[in-house]
């Protein structure tokens, strides 16, 4: 590994032991084993550092777990897809628990802040195109423009039920079923 790759496993070693708040340059460059003037080197910041580490340690493990979600309901309608999507979702969480305490935390920090921020949004994209990549291998009757609105949709339910999967892990996040019903009321359409 580089000192770059050597931070961004440094960074996410110490936020894992300390918490985003409480990390400190020093704590990752010492856990990284380089010199401290390489943060600002490799990254600019601190603050631009530890964005970059917990979204790579997320969005690889959420990501793919997503991934490997919608890729285990090839060949089945959309609703049911969908809600298994959902009903799979706490179950990441649990995973990855305390690194969505530490990305929830870094998110206030990132959203007062305008370089870390313009990480974030620049990020989003690809996070979209990954999953609406593994949608339409999977789903070959979505056309790209809605395999990337589906994309977009099961990216901000992710991102919400996580807030609530933390407040609550054993009842706030609804059933993909209850979802897939609200979606048919909101359509106008029988529920199946």
């Amino acid at each position: 590994m580089g000192n770059r790759e050597d931070l961004l496993a440094g960074a996410r070693k110490a936020i894992m032991e300390r918490g985003v708040a409480k990390t400190t340059a020093r704590d990752i460059a010492a856990a990284a084993g380089v010199s401290l003037a390489a943060i600002g080197y490799h990254f600019g910041s601190k603050e631009r550092l530890i964005t970059e580490a917990l979204a790579e340690a997320l969005g690889t493990g959420i990501g793919d777990a997503m991934d490997a979600l919608i890729r285990s309901t090839a060949g089945l309608p959309m609703t049911e897809t969908f809600a298994a999507m959902v009903d799979g979702l706490p179950a990441i969480f649990a995973e990855h628990r305390e690194g969505m305490l530490a990305s929830m935390e870094n998110l206030l920090r990132v959203a007062r802040s305008d370089r870390p921020q313009s990480f974030m949004s620049d990020n989003l994209a690809g996070a979209y195109a990954d999953l609406a990549t593994a949608l339409r291998e999977t789903h070959p009757e979505l056309d790209a423009a809605r395999a990337d609105a589906v994309a977009q949709l099961y990216f901000a339910i992710t991102q919400g039920f996580s807030v609530l999967w933390m407040i609550d892990p054993g009842g706030a996040v609804p059933g993909g079923g209850r979802l897939v019903e609200a979606f048919h009321a909101v359509a106008g359409t029988a529920t199946p």
